[in-house]
């Protein structure tokens, strides 16, 4: 199975990625997150922990979601965790 890396601004606790949107601020598009997102391959996020202060690790995702329950692991400055 490959191996893709991404960031994320969100990470559920169900494994769903956001990635593509931030709130109130242009953005150019989803890239290709949702075609990676939904490949098959083992997902591994790679973030900052936080965002102003909030942690980027959520309950539920309120940003657009990449991909639903895709994501194996979480790598922050601070722990990894495990989907």
């Amino acid at each position: 199975m490959d191996l893709i890396v991404v960031d994320a601004l969100q990470v559920s606790s169900t494994g769903d990625l956001a990635n593509w949107n931030i709130p109130g601020k242009q953005v150019h598009g989803i890239g290709s997150a949702m075609d990676l997102a939904i490949s098959g391959s083992k997902i591994v996020v790679a973030m900052e922990h936080t965002a102003n202060g909030k942690s980027k690790l959520v309950g539920s995702c309120n940003l657009p979601i990449s991909g639903q329950g895709v994501v194996n692991k979480v790598v922050t400055e601070k722990a990894v965790f495990e989907l």
